[in-house]
């Protein structure tokens, strides 16, 4: 398995496996956990496994948490996604950074995104299935969800979009969400 950073995203990665094909198909090896733990990354600290399917041009995103935030690994198992980062850490050097990828089946690379960075994917392929493991339980009360649309954004999502939750479709603007994360920052220091 080949690790490769995300330059655009301090912390981010891009975990490439070698798989085994023949006449049946493929094998790959998708988690070890000493690659993982070879780029600093705490392979235990992972809590949550969990598997959406979507269909051609949905669009789910830009998704992330709010409080200590939620690292994740993210993978395609099957189909192809535009998948994107946005980062949201006050205090990284890549602050406010984007970055894409087009996370598929084929080759079933997986992204970590580290924790305080924005994450979406459009479908680009019917069905999308895409993993996830996720390093704290989902606390639906910290859940943030920004615009897909947001011009300060201006992501090219690369279909029309199909679908969306109710919720991403009234999602808040980039600066009403760091506004929001800025006062619950703010407030959490200042609490005893």
């Amino acid at each position: 398995m080949n690790v490769t950073e995300v330059p655009a995203i301090a912390g981010a990665y891009l975990f490439e496996p070698a798989p085994h094909a023949d006449e049946r198909g493929f094998f790959a090896r998708t988690f070890d956990r000493e690659v993982v733990r070879s780029v600093g990354i705490d392979p235990d600290g992972f809590v949550q496994d969990s598997l959406s399917r979507s269909a051609l041009g949905v669009l789910r995103g830009m998704h992330l948490r709010s409080g200590a935030g939620e690292a994740k690994l993210v993978r395609c198992s099957a189909g192809e996604v535009f998948d994107v980062v946005v980062d949201l850490r006050p205090d990284s050097p890549t602050y406010l950074n984007k970055e894409y990828f087009e996370l598929s089946g084929q080759t079933q690379v997986t992204l970590y995104v580290p924790a305080g960075c924005a994450h979406g994917f459009q479908a680009l392929t019917d069905p999308a299935d895409v993993s996830y493991r996720i390093d704290r339980p989902h606390d639906p009360a910290e859940d943030v969800t920004i615009s897909w649309a947001d011009p300060e954004l201006a992501i090219p999502w690369p279909l029309p979009v199909s679908m969306m939750s109710e919720r991403d479709r009234q999602a808040p603007s980039l600066a009403d969400v760091l506004d929001r994360l800025r006062r619950e920052f703010v407030t959490a220091e200042v609490s005893p």
